[in-house]
């Protein structure tokens, strides 16, 4: 139940549920799961098969949240990301266009069959292509979104490399699409896999799956792929049922639409509880993304995945903080070896020097409309959580760091070297010590 109050915490939640694509405080969570548990879901794909399902309202397929014990409004929940692992045989994407009267001012959140004007329709599949999907009322084809320029690319059995293919394959592999998109028996979604997209065929491409969505309900209901602060601001004075204010959006989003390529496994992600009991929620599975995901859309694809949650007590922040993967870190932000460690201390010692400070990688989530207002959003998230100036940050993350992008239009990282100290006295200095073997 979403309090809690009738079930014994399980040292583990086995998720296969999925929501409407709308993150709800009011709806029934699963769970609880104990603080130190374990949460195993089997993942949809998110964006290009939920945006071509004008019954899902969100423009993803995200799981239902999990009520985490102890969890409290005010709270963090630190997830480790135990695996992730790519269940999809193939998939397909592309660069996208909105084509006029499928939707009601919205087409990630609100379609609408243009013939008998019904928002979100039920619809079905008759055929491949981009017209494939119906409309259940009317026959009418509806596709809140078309392929500009698309691609179907299929996995090797290791699931490092994938190919993208040519017509007469895409075809193929549409006429089966639930079947190698590997669809959850719970999704409720059409496979983009029906619209046999190949415009760049023979292209390799790199696998290294990561989670789009990640994180705890917002405590207002909202359209999933909208609870940050860039694709949230498209719900500021919307024309549709979802529509609220700024200051709802600032109050209430939690920013789990992140697309950040860092939170793949081995990571470790700080989320800010907003609602009783957390409600982790994950999904929008990537087989692989360069920084900015710049075409709107990428590899979007099923899996597994395996977290670890604990809560964290009197979590500062309003938003996320990542402890990336040592690789995943810019060069300047790495921890300093026993050798570089050494050639400071000497310098110290010539210029008397009393201390080194001990500093760690952090990397501090900012999310707004646009990539200036992301940055500054990320600047003071970091200049809260560790008790300095923003202008001290943006020291710290010139010479100890980066600013990187997750998503354009508006998610960002500040990712530096942090005093230890400061992280320690915010609940998080054990976290950089176990991910950086400090």
């Amino acid at each position: 139940m979403p309090d809690g109050s009738t079930s014994v915490a399980r040292r583990s939640a086995v998720v296969s549920e999925f929501t409407n694509s709308v993150l709800d405080p009011d709806a029934p969570m699963l769970g609880p799961v104990e603080n130190g548990g374990t949460i195993i879901a089997n993942t949809a794909p998110g964006c290009w098969g939920p945006m071509i399902t004008p019954r899902l309202r969100g423009g993803h397929e995200v799981t239902t949240p999990v009520f985490v014990a102890g969890a409290e409004v005010g709270d963090g929940v630190a997830i480790r990301i135990r695996d992730i692992t790519v269940t999809s045989i193939a998939t397909a994407s592309g660069h996208d266009s909105s084509p006029e009267g499928f939707c009601l001012g919205d087409p990630y959140v609100a379609a609408r069959c243009p013939v008998c004007d019904t928002v979100w329709p039920e619809t079905h599949v008759e055929g491949i292509g981009g017209n494939a999907v119906k409309c259940d009322a009317c026959g009418n084809t509806v596709k809140p979104f078309e392929i500009v320029h698309g691609y179907t690319v299929t996995f090797d059995e290791t699931r490092t490399v994938g190919l993208t293919l040519p017509t007469e394959a895409a075809e193929t592999i549409a006429h089966d699409a639930a079947h190698y998109a590997a669809l959850p028996d719970g999704s409720r979604q059409h496979s983009i896999l029906t619209y046999a997209p190949s415009d760049m065929p023979g292209t390799l491409v790199r696998m290294r799956p990561f989670l789009g969505q990640l994180g705890t309900c917002p405590s207002m209901a909202m359209p999933d792929s909208h609870n940050a602060g860039d694709f949230g601001a498209f719900l500021v004075g919307a024309p549709h049922s979802y529509a609220i204010t700024e200051e709802q959006l600032a109050e209430h989003k939690t920013d789990g639409h992140m697309d950040i390529d860092a939170v793949r496994a081995g990571a470790i992600l700080v989320c800010p509880v907003k609602v009783q009991g957390a409600g982790v929620y994950m999904g929008d599975m990537h087989a692989g993304q360069g920084d900015g995901e710049i075409a709107g859309h990428t590899m979007d694809v099923s899996g597994s995945v395996t977290l670890q949650v604990e809560v964290v007590k009197g979590y500062p922040l309003d938003g996320p903080v990542l402890f990336p993967l040592e690789e995943d870190l810019p060069p300047l932000a790495r921890p300093f070896t026993a050798a570089e460690k050494a050639k400071g201390q000497r310098l110290a010692d010539k210029w008397n020097v009393a201390e080194i400070e001990p500093m760690a990688p952090i990397s501090v989530i900012g999310t707004a409309a646009n990539l200036n207002a992301a940055i500054d959003n990320g600047l003071e998230r970091a200049a809260k959580l560790l008790g300095m100036t923003v202008a001290e940050v943006r020291n710290r993350a010139t010479i100890n760091g980066a600013i990187e992008i997750g998503r354009a239009p508006g998610v960002i990282q500040v990712t530096f070297l942090a005093p230890l100290s400061r992280l320690d006295a915010v609940g998080l200095g054990d976290y950089a010590r176990e991910q950086y073997g400090l």
